[in-house]
């Protein structure tokens, strides 16, 4: 998909970080033509920084695991990128399964937009504003994308850039963690987020709806 969309005289690469799988994800990344990378510890911040370390182009676009961005979310993406004015960005995500869900979802949409803050299923970032800021900070386990695009407004603002939230074909991502875990510990994790946001973010038992193994 990412060949159809960016196609011309672009260049891309895909690179998978293999983040202790314990499935066939390697086997199956590579089968596709992808490179594979290693990341020993078991945190999201480290795996994308891992990635982009292999990386050798000019953007960055991060993508989950669990997610399926379409042909035409990358020719929006495309678009932002050659407009000349944007330094980083995200995407809206589909509201689909439950109705719960897809409440959440509506909501989390409309908060990004207003406060270009991007969700982590799809991020992309000029590869010298990603290292200028040293990337994802290895010290949390959740929010990470977020403290990400705190620094990258600030940056935008000086080299009078723009932050971008694309919407018009929004990113299809799995509602599994609704599947896999009670609201209860949903709402216990986010109370404990909004209460000691600085704790939580930083502890990885604190954050084990990410870490616990569990799919």
């Amino acid at each position: 998909m990412a060949a159809q969309a960016f196609g011309g005289s672009w260049n891309w690469e895909l690179i998978v970080c293999d983040n202790n799988s314990t499935d066939r994800t390697a086997e199956i990344a590579r089968a596709a033509g992808a490179r594979v990378v290693f990341e020993p510890h078991n945190q999201i911040s480290r795996a994308r920084n891992r990635g982009a370390a292999a990386a050798t182009g000019e953007w960055l676009v991060f993508v989950d695991a669990d997610s399926s961005p379409s042909p035409g979310l990358f020719g929006e993406l495309k678009a932002a990128i050659e407009s000349g004015s944007c330094l980083a960005g995200g995407s809206t995500i589909a509201p689909i399964g439950s109705p719960g869900f897809r409440a959440a979802i509506g909501f989390w949409n409309a908060l990004s937009r207003a406060t270009r803050w991007a969700a982590g299923s799809f991020v992309f970032c000029e590869r010298s504003a990603f290292a200028e800021l040293g990337g994802f900070s290895e010290e949390l386990y959740a929010s990470e994308e977020l403290d990400l695009f705190r620094r990258l407004k600030r940056l935008a603002r000086g080299r009078g850039k723009r932050i971008v939230i694309l919407h018009r074909h929004p990113l299809l991502t799995s509602d599994r963690k609704v599947r896999l875990y009670r609201w209860g510990e949903l709402a216990g994790f986010l109370v404990r987020f909004v209460f000691h946001p600085r704790r939580t973010s930083r502890s990885a038992s604190d954050c084990r709806l990410w870490y616990d193994g569990r799919r």
